[in-house]
């Protein structure tokens, strides 16, 4: 939608939100700004300034319902007409995005439960943009000029904040980030308009990525190949109690390694499954925890799982297959 337009209202229609194309940090750096990613749901808040607003999903849903401790952020931007862009998070004991507690809340919007998850499992709106300012759209402004005319409208509450940015300093961002153990950098060239529903090389995302060697300890039929074709391997990792089920990897194999895996699970199976905590995974096959393999993840969930995982290769110079 255009900045434009206003709804029945009088608040301003949501903005498609801007999105980052993945790639490394900029280099030179000295015309762009980085942010912290976080790891949530992007949402587009707008309000006519009556004390009310609208939380719009990236797919343009309206969620306004499920989160109500954002509510009060209406009455902040009291007199405002603001089209903003943003990310919902939960965070964690340490402060940091968990998209496991979010995911507790999203889909949520019976009034009561919302009310009840918002206590157990408080949502946090991260403030990055303005797209339209008191009947004014921003879009074409520079990202300097809309972090500027932002800052302005003082966004700082219980639920809501509007994170400070690095100017020129990619690789400081990047040790602030994985010491932080947030989940990547959002790099933004500071002249760069606000291209609504866009995916821009004005702005570039750097996920920070963990790589670890699993064992794997049981595998899944492949959907349409043949007979004994993994789709999906499951891994684990060694604990003080035994192998402990870490998660389902299936992104990243090609279609050799599917051919090799299928050659070393059919030799090495098992009945039962070697993993010393449940895995309610339908269809597995169990294996001995004898092949390990290198895979990398954006971070663990709070189950203890691996989320995104994508296989790297075998490791046979760690394998025992005797």
């Amino acid at each position: 939608m255009t900045p434009n337009h206003a709804d029945a209202s009088g608040a301003p229609s949501p903005i498609a939100p801007m999105l980052a194309v993945p790639g490394p940090l900029p280099v030179p750096d000295a015309e762009w700004a980085f942010e912290a990613k976080w790891d949530g749901a992007r949402c587009v808040v707008t309000t006519a300034g009556d004390g009310t607003l609208r939380l719009t999903s990236r797919a343009g849903n309206d969620v306004t319902p499920t989160y109500p401790e954002l509510h009060a952020l209406g009455d902040v931007l009291r007199g405002h007409g603001v089209v903003l862009d943003g990310e919902i998070v939960a965070l964690d004991a340490s402060g940091r995005s968990d998209f496991g507690r979010l995911q507790r809340r999203m889909g949520i919007i019976n009034q009561r439960r919302a009310a009840r998850l918002a206590l157990d499992f408080p949502a946090h709106l991260i403030v990055f943009d303005v797209m339209f300012l008191d009947g004014r759209p921003l879009t074409a402004l520079p990202y300097e000029e809309r972090r500027l005319a932002l800052s302005g409208l003082a966004l700082a509450g219980p639920h809501w904040s509007v994170p400070s940015y690095v100017h020129g300093s990619g690789a400081r961002a990047w040790d602030a980030v994985v010491s932080g153990g947030l989940e990547g950098v959002v790099a933004k060239r500071l002249s760069s308009p606000y291209t609504p529903g866009l995916r821009s090389p004005h702005w570039r995302k750097t996920k920070r990525v963990e790589t670890l060697d699993v064992i794997i300890g049981g595998w899944t039929q492949r959907k349409g190949a043949p007979e004994g074709v993994p789709g999906a391997v499951l891994v684990g990792l060694e604990g003080p109690e035994g192998l402990r089920y870490a998660g389902s990897v299936g992104s990243g194999m090609s279609e050799i390694e599917l051919g090799e895996l299928k050659a070393y699970l059919t030799v090495i199976g098992r009945r039962t499954p070697p993993f010393v905590d449940p895995v309610d995974v339908a269809g597995a096959h169990w294996v001995e925890p004898r092949l390990v393999a290198e895979v990398t993840a954006s971070e663990w969930t709070a189950a203890g799982r691996l989320r995104h995982p994508v296989w790297q290769r075998l490791r046979p110079d760690l394998t025992r297959l005797g």
